[in-house]
Parts: C-alpha cells; structure tokens; sequence
C-alpha cells in the first residue's frame, strides 16, 4: 500500500482487530480451516528448532495483511535481528501495521536504529519503563538506574508475537543470534509454543493492555530521527542483507528446508483448551512485594492445579526458595514423581543465580526430587530441539508438564525474580498430545549425553553422573571453571532469604 511519491500510506494504529478484520486475512482464513474439525479449541505446536522459530517468524512477517504485533524484553544485534528488521519494513511498506514493544533495559545501545524505524508510518515502536539518560550503553544504563533501583530492577521479561489476531508466538525466545542457533560460541536450547484458536484473542489483549499502560513510551521521546529516518535504515539493511545472502546461516536454512524428509516447518497441531496467563502492565510500578493472587504465577497455581502423578519442571534458572522447596518437597514425598531441569555451573549465565539453586539441592534430593542440569558441550551430533555440536549451549527454556495432560510455556524462570518483580506472559494448554510431545524433549535433555544427573551418595556426597566418551563416569567434583564456583559462591553468600 504505497503512496503517489512511494510512500507507505498509514493505517490507523492503536484499536484492537476484530473477529472479522482477522478472519479476512490470510492467516485468519487459514486458522479457520485448520480449526474447522475442532470447534471451540486452541491448536498449539511446540517449536523446539532454533532455526524452525526464526523462520516461522520471517513466515509471519511475509504472510501478515493488517498487523504485527511483538513485544521482547531484548532485541539484539546480528544475523536474525536485521533479517526481521528487513522483513518488517517490507511488511511495513506493503500496509501492515508494526507494533514493537521493547523493554528499555533490553533495547540499550540500539536508540538511533530504533527512533530510524519508527518514523516509518506504518511502524510504531515503544520502550517500557524507560529511563531518560544512560542509554548508550549497559553500564551507563545500570548506573543511571541506581537512584530508582526499586522500579528500575523490575523489568518487562514478556516475549510475544502475533500476527493478525490469529496466530501468536509465546515463549522464551527474545530477539537475538543466540535464540535461533545463530550464534557462536554459545547458543541457547530454547522453546516457544505456536497458538491458534481462542486462546489468541486474550494474548492480543494481553499485547494491548501493555502497549497502552503509562510505562510504555514511544521511543522517539528519548531519540530524535529525521521524518525520513526510515528510508535510510531500510537502503542500510538491504544493504547487509545482499552481502550476507550467503552466510553459513542463510545457507543452512536455505538448505533445510529445501530437505522434505526434514518435515514441515510446523510440526503436528494438538487441540485442547488453552488459558493465556500474564502479569498486570504496571506490576513494575507496585511498591513492594505484590500478594501472589495478583501475579501471573499465583494464578497459574491457581489454574494449573496440583498434580497427582507427575510434575516436570524446565527452567533456565531454577530458585524454588524456601516455599517453593517445601512444596516440591511434599509433592515428591507423596508419590508424584517430580524432576527437574536446569542449568549446570558451567552451562548457566548468570553462576551467581546458581548459587542461590546450590543452597536447595540436597533437600530437594533428599526427599526424591531428581535433578538435571544441562551440559555445555554435549556428547550427541544429533539435534533433537536441543543445541549440539561446536557450539556450547545453555538452558533457556521455561516450561512445565503436569501429569500427563497440562503443559505450560511462557517468558517466566522458576525463580522469584520472575514470581514478584518482573512481568511475564505464558499459556496454560489441556491437551495429553502436547504434555506427551513436552516429556518426550525434556526425556531428550536429560539424558547422559546432554545431562548430568545430580545425586547423593549414601555419605552425603553429591555427584554427577554422566557420559564422557561414549562411557558412564561420576563426577564428585561440580562442572565448571574456577571463576563460575567463585560467582556461585558469592550467589549463596549474598542470596536474602526474604526475597522469597
């Protein structure tokens, strides 16, 4: 939809779509016939593939007709980032509206190229609870922050993306290389869960509530673009994207789905119903510690139920507290068969956070809670939704499966940062084909080629167990370099039992 001089004619931002306007879509008309057999419920797709996640996005950029909606709490800089940047403004041009909400925390460093995108008309782009000055780099950004620590600690950790009211994306994947299996030398085993259905209507509604709360601010308030700016960003990452057409990234996905036998992009729809959970906008405003009925984990507790045979947890930083212990303490106690799966010292990113998890680990084992933490480097070559081969990885997934029939995704850790202090969304699914396909990928990561298996000796002892050249071996002494145990160290010594 361009303009007499080829200029993109803006549409009118800010309503919601109705039922209407996205069911004429594309996309809309799809997810009708795809639903046509499943009256009333939601389809989910699990996207484990780094690469599968990426595309599926671009897909989305090039099939939206009225809107984009996305919303992260970082937006990095490379391969994938200027891909979808290139996407969007061609979207953009051809009339699609683009709505890009960032946390300010997340988007330090890229205000220019951010204030360039929105003078497109079709393009608006926000930064939530932002702060004026120290923004060109993190450390200026976390000392300007010193003086409003109590709000400013407090971020907006929700990643969302949907496409015209009928598709959404939720996850754990921000904007970023190491999301999508971009990145060397790390890169992150992550998942997102594709909706369809019912359950996108409240998750758009979710996107809207936090695009028009207070703390949400366009970026230009905090860097000046030309009118044109756009333009030039557009003619930059043309530019990039003809020089780095034949990357070894590009290339590989050019040649994965050229493959048929390697399947479709979507891997198998699972119906159920579907609940879209997320945190109040202003949550980062609250003082204090908010009452956990007014947080998005109190009423997924509330919804999820408490299991009867099985509870599997996955989460990149896992710091059940003193609460959360005695729970799965007296769950595991009682029968259920409860695991968990997290990082190692040497996989996590954060070792101080670690620490905290440490301080847990032998009264968790102790009433028969099993633990896993994800290796860095893996003895597998082949990928099974997890990230193997030169690469080192980390966990950065946040799921759970509940006995045999309810599967949670979403943006949130099992730790308290995620309960009280930042914001999150996710989706609570009822469908036992889903909970089946989540057990089959976390039974993937824990196994000895990917995991090591924590446990106590008789004496006390803790060890890990694993598989080191094709053959079982226990460790007695924990994973990880010199400099990770002294950031766990200094995690347990500076851990506050009353954050919890």
């Amino acid at each position: 939809m361009l303009g007499c001089a080829g200029t993109p004619v803006p549409r009118e931002h800010g309503a919601l779509l109705s039922a209407a306007e996205s069911e004429a879509t594309w996309l809309g008309q799809w997810v009708q016939m795809s639903a046509s057999a499943h009256p009333g419920k939601s389809g989910f797709a699990l996207l484990s593939s780094g690469q599968d996640a990426f595309s599926l996005r671009l897909l989305l950029s090039e099939q939206a007709d009225r809107r984009l909606d996305i919303q992260t709490y970082l937006l990095g800089d490379g391969l994938t980032t200027r891909m979808l940047l290139h996407r969007l403004l061609a979207a953009a041009d051809r009339g699609v509206e683009v709505r890009l909400l960032i946390d300010d925390m997340g988007a330090v460093g890229q205000g220019p190229e951010l204030a360039a995108l929105d003078t497109h008309p079709n393009i608006q782009v926000r930064v939530y609870n932002a702060l004026s000055v120290g923004r060109g780099t993190l450390a200026g950004r976390v000392l300007a922050s010193v003086p409003q620590a109590a709000r400013q600690h407090r971020r907006m950790h929700n990643k969302l993306w949907i496409a015209d009211g009928a598709l959404a994306i939720v996850g754990g994947r921000n904007l970023g290389d190491e999301y999508y299996s971009a990145s060397e030398p790390r890169n992150f085993t992550d998942l997102d869960l594709m909706t369809l259905g019912p359950v996108v209507e409240p998750l758009t509604r979710s996107f809207h509530l936090y695009w028009n709360h207070g703390l949400a601010q366009p970026i230009g308030r905090y860097h000046h673009a030309d009118e044109e700016a756009w333009r030039g960003l557009r003619s930059s990452l043309a530019e990039w994207f003809e020089a780095n057409a034949d990357s070894p990234y590009f290339a590989d996905l050019r040649q994965r789905y050229a493959d048929v036998e390697q399947g479709p992009l979507v891997g198998r729809l699972h119906w159920g119903e579907g609940i879209a959970l997320w945190d109040p906008p202003g949550k980062p405003a609250w003082p204090g510690r908010p009452p956990l009925d007014r947080t998005m984990a109190g009423e997924l507790l509330e919804h999820a139920g408490e299991p009867s045979e099985r509870l599997a947890i996955v989460s990149a930083y896992f710091v059940p507290g003193a609460h959360g212990t005695r729970l799965l303490r007296q769950l595991a106690e009682a029968g259920v068969e409860v695991e968990v799966f997290t990082n190692s010292l040497e996989a996590t990113d954060v070792p101080l956070v670690h620490g905290a998890y440490q301080t847990r680990r032998r009264a968790l084992l102790d009433s028969g809670v099993a633990l896993y933490e994800m290796r860095a480097e893996s003895e597998s070559d082949e990928d099974k939704g997890f990230s193997v081969g030169s690469s080192a990885s980390s966990l950065h997934i946040k799921a759970l499966a509940i006995d045999d029939d309810r599967v949670f995704v979403g943006s949130p850790n099992a730790d308290p940062r995620s309960v009280w202090w930042n914001t999150e969304v996710g989706v609570l699914a009822a469908s036992p084909g889903l909970a089946a396909e989540l057990h089959e990928l976390t039974e993937v990561g824990e196994s000895p080629e990917l995991s090591y298996r924590v446990e106590r000796s008789v004496s006390g002892q803790l060890y890990w167990q694993t598989v080191q050249q094709g053959e079982p071996v226990r460790l007695v002494r924990e994973p990880g370099s010199i400099w990770r145990r002294l950031g766990a160290l200094l995690g347990r010594i500076a851990w506050l039992e009353p954050l919890l």
